[in-house]
């Protein structure tokens, strides 16, 4: 670590994981430890979700600090995930960060969760100025920057992507992501969809019953998986090229849970070689939430003075990604 550098623990906490991150202001990621809550049935229960991270929080912070081989008296800031995200849950992460800066007397630093897997993204590719698919199991949206914010470009108008496929995986009882898309590579047809592109804006839900639909009406499961990764994919594809063709931006960067999709990945490749853009790719490490993301965004607006007071550090679970003003971009 270089003199001086400013070292900031981060927590995340906005929904199935609780996770723990160190990140220095010299560019590295000191440790990345995470703990992801698994309902005994179905999807997240919010409170149990809470209560699964209070539970685990000592661990993984002790965890954290000993693979980042810092004391917790060497940080310089206390980072957490502010928003969006399940209630419940971000109210356990922020009452952890808020208890360790008042007793550390170190700055409070509140961290917007979609910004943050941007800007982990960008750290960890070394793309600078690219269109963004954030897409993951409660966020699907295309951004990019402009005039000091992430603006948004198009956004899911019901339920984010990973969001539908788990739905659809569970309900078929094959289980989340990533199984529909290996079902799918079994599949013998292609079972048509409807496909909810709607300006710059995406829909899913009129696809997950449909889907869902088929299944009753005796489609193969295999066949089924097919059709809706191959429509939601191309769906996605479609409004991240016409962010590119409108932004002329050479860089397309894939952020949130679904960017480990294969299949998504080779989408988005393809349509970016023939815009003349590169896509960058988070790797799967920082693709799901982690503590990480929340530590080196922490950093970024620790050195531009963003910090919180405790009594103004209230959570905003539906809070935006273009609510945050990005001084540090460059």
């Amino acid at each position: 670590m270089k003199e001086g550098a400013l070292v900031v623990l981060g927590i995340e906490s906005t929904a199935h994981t609780f996770g723990v991150g160190v990140a220095s202001s010299d560019g590295r990621i000191l440790a990345n430890e995470n703990r992801v809550y698994r309902p005994s049935k179905g999807g997240i229960h919010p409170r149990e979700a809470a209560q699964h991270h209070a539970r685990v929080a000592p661990d993984a912070l002790r965890a954290c600090l000993s693979k980042a081989g810092v004391s917790i008296s060497e940080l310089d800031g206390i980072a957490f995930s502010v928003g969006p995200g399940l209630g419940p849950c971000l109210r356990t992460g922020a009452t952890i960060a808020r208890t360790l800066a008042l007793s550390l007397k170190k700055p409070l630093i509140a961290v917007n969760h979609g910004v943050a897997h941007i800007e982990v993204g960008r750290l960890v590719t070394g793309c600078r100025d690219p269109v963004v698919l954030y897409v993951a199991g409660g966020n699907t949206l295309v951004a990019a920057f402009s005039a000091g914010r992430y603006r948004v470009f198009g956004e899911t108008l019901d339920i984010a992507a990973g969001n539908c496929l788990d739905a659809f995986g569970i309900k078929a009882g094959i289980g989340p992501m990533p199984m529909p898309e290996l079902m799918a590579g079994k599949a013998r047809s292609f079972v048509r969809l409807p496909y909810a592109v709607k300006g710059m804006d995406v829909s899913f839900s009129g696809i997950l019953t449909a889907a869902l639909s088929k299944l009753k009406q005796g489609a193969a499961l295999e066949d089924v998986c097919l059709g809706l990764t191959e429509t939601v994919y191309s769906m996605l594809t479609e409004v991240t090229e016409r962010a590119v063709a409108y932004t002329a931006k050479r860089e397309v960067l894939l952020v949130g849970g679904l960017a480990r999709s294969r299949r998504l990945r080779e989408m988005l490749e393809a349509m970016a070689k023939e815009r003349g853009a590169e896509l960058y790719t988070v790797p799967d490490e920082y693709a799901g939430d982690n503590g990480a993301m929340i530590a080196w965004n922490g950093v970024l607006q620790l050195s531009c003075g963003m910090v919180v007071e405790v009594e103004e550090s209230r959570v905003r679970p539906r809070m935006r990604i273009d609510d945050v003003e990005v001084r540090w971009f460059g």
